[in-house]
């Protein structure tokens, strides 16, 4: 059996479009096509999770991408938790680790494919998204959850000398100033915190750049390895390295490098520093060698969880064309990695995800669909390609949700102070920081996420157990849903839903999930506790579109080449399709 999962594909979209996408018009002839009902929320961490365990949210304990800690109500992702070592020894400005730092999955639940690899069926999982680390079990690559080396889902660095900017940080970015001389300039490229130093600097490792005066040219250096690329060109994944101890210890990490401008100024996008398969300086597959093997196979390949950059689209330094170029080399690279676990498909199972249609719908949805159906052709193609070289295996191809437009900011918090749910300390605070917690019943913190500020659970929590608590529930639900937006009198919220979390996950999940209408999603603020003057704002974010609303209106999609006895399937259905066929309850 192989499972092909395409993040992000919608039905509607391929229902538009199906004279284009010869392979999955023919998979429905073959088999069948529905739509596949996804979680509350309609996130991808939530989504996976539930298709990898066969259990709700409530019980695999991943309701967002980002979670908050109750004690401190600081937001963290909730892919993993990272430890340093729990012992070291001091030796001048270092100190030196004498057990491993822990990386742990914040996922419960059996993942099907340890069921099945117990079982004795050889498994292999290509970038399963929440597999990180990866489970011990067969072969598998990690997926979405997999940082940077810098520990972030995806930090780029743009290096430049315009006059009119500044070195700071922007979303999902740091802008650097430098200066040319000589039509030379030393990029310091920022890589991991060193916390084998006790003041825990960062490390950086530095890439020289030498301007060609008379041709739109540049020659890169970074220690022996010279490379040269011209104004609008990308170059392959280039080796850093970051030196932790000199002559003792050292992080190996990669980027690619894209020269955006050369003449009459400098503009060069870095991407964020992946960790090198080859060398892996972060638990990138099981076993450990096997990112090496497939590198050695098909060459460097991304290994951040989320490989294609939005962040430098939204902020201005790749415009569309750019990122879409960027976004290509993601998914040629996808395909090399299919092509390779397909080679060397010899019976079992196999697990294989696609990023691209999800990342490219996020820009560009509604606004540019001749290119967003370019991509589904590639993942076409592929599926094609898939059943050419393997005819006798059961194909099974899902997404984890649809998509809709986004076209109005929602301010939960905004909206909450607005009805008396939650007090700001200061007038026109903006985050929940400027709250006053002896006055507040319920925050957001999410995409989806509300919580009520409980007693015993948040640190100045005064909503009690029992029926204080369901009543202040029943009473947001009721307002939420009765929520209009005064531009148009549409409804804003669709849906609303109780968490019911089992004991494990008590602490760590919202209270409510709120479903938006279409066209409506949490702001960027909301995700991280912040707040705006306006309850609901126009998008004005080159971020077109998203998910993270009522599940009804974006369902994902279900192709199997077998026909299945299934009504209304959800995903928890894809999980009992795939144990069922290798005679697993």
């Amino acid at each position: 059996m192989i499972v092909l999962g395409v993040d992000g594909m919608d039905p509607g979209f391929i229902e538009r479009h199906w004279d284009d996408l010869p392979n999955l018009r023919k998979l429905r002839a073959d088999g069948q096509f529905m739509r596949l009902a996804t979680t509350m929320p309609p996130q991808s961490p939530v989504a996976w999770s539930t298709f990898i365990t066969g259990q709700a949210p409530a019980q695999h304990g991943i309701f967002d991408f980002v979670h908050r800690n109750p004690a401190t109500l600081e937001p963290f992702s909730s892919f993993a938790r990272t430890g340093e070592s729990r012992i070291s020894v001091p030796l001048g400005p270092y100190l030196l680790p004498l057990t491993s730092p822990t990386i742990t999955s914040l996922r419960q639940g059996v993942p099907f494919w340890k069921r099945l690899s117990d079982g004795g069926v050889h498994v292999t999982v290509i970038r399963m998204p929440t597999n990180y680390p990866p489970v011990a079990a067969g072969q598998a690559i990690a997926g979405m959850g997999v940082p940077d080396l810098s520990g972030t889902l995806g930090t780029f660095n743009y290096f430049t000398d315009d006059p009119s900017e500044y070195s700071r940080a922007v979303t999902g970015g740091t802008i650097l100033k430098v200066q040319v001389t000589n039509g030379r300039a030393t990029l310091h490229v920022p890589g991991p915190v060193n916390t084998l130093k006790k003041d825990h600097p960062t490390a950086s490792a530095d890439m020289i750049v030498d301007v060609d005066p008379d041709q739109e040219a540049a020659r890169i250096a970074i220690g022996d390895t010279l490379t040269v690329l011209r104004e609008g060109e990308w170059s392959g994944w280039l080796p850093l390295q970051f030196t932790l101890i000199p002559h003792l210890s050292t992080a190996r990490g990669m980027v690619r490098v894209y020269v955006k401008q050369l003449h009459p100024r400098l503009a060069i996008y870095i991407s964020p520093v992946n960790a090198d398969p080859v060398s892996p300086a972060l638990p990138l597959s099981f076993p450990t060698s096997f990112s090496r093997a497939l590198a050695n196979e098909i060459g460097r390949f991304s290994t951040l969880g989320i490989p294609e950059d939005t962040a430098a689209l939204r902020n201005g330094v790749l415009d569309r064309n750019e990122f879409q170029a960027q976004a290509s080399h993601v998914f040629e690279e996808e395909h090399r990695e299919l092509q390779f676990a397909l080679h060397h498909f010899s019976g079992g199972f196999l697990f294989f995800y696609f990023s691209s249609v999800d990342q490219n719908s996020h820009m560009l949805w509604g606004r540019y669909d001749a290119e967003l159906l370019k991509v589904y052709r590639n993942v076409d193609r592929a599926i094609g390609e898939t059943r050419a070289m393997v005819p006798d295996a059961e194909l099974i191809v899902m997404s984890d949700h649809g998509f809709a437009a986004f076209d109005r900011a929602v301010q939960l918090n905004t909206w909450l102070c607005n009805r008396g749910f939650l007090a700001r300390q200061t007038p026109g605070g903006s985050t929940l920081a400027d709250a006053d917690w002896s006055a507040t019943e319920a925050y957001g913190i999410g995409l989806n996420g509300l919580y009520l500020n409980r007693s015993g659970r948040e640190a100045h929590g005064i909503i009690g157990p029992g029926e204080p608590a369901r009543a202040l529930l029943a009473n947001l639900q009721a307002q939420l849903l009765a929520w209009r937006d005064p531009l148009n009198g549409s409804p804003v919220v669709t849906a609303v839903e109780m968490t019911h979390a089992a004991a494990q996950n008590a602490n760590v999940a919202p209270d409510l999930v709120v479903g938006y209408a279409p066209g409506y999603r949490a702001s960027w603020q909301t995700a991280l506790g912040g707040m705006g003057e306006q309850e609901i704002e126009p998008n004005t974010d080159s971020w077109l579109a998203d998910h993270c609303i009522n599940p009804a209106a974006v369902p994902g999609v279900l192709f199997t080449s077998r026909k299945q006895n299934l009504n209304k399937p959800a995903l928890q259905d894809v999980t009992a399709i795939i144990l069922k066929r290798y005679g697993l309850e």
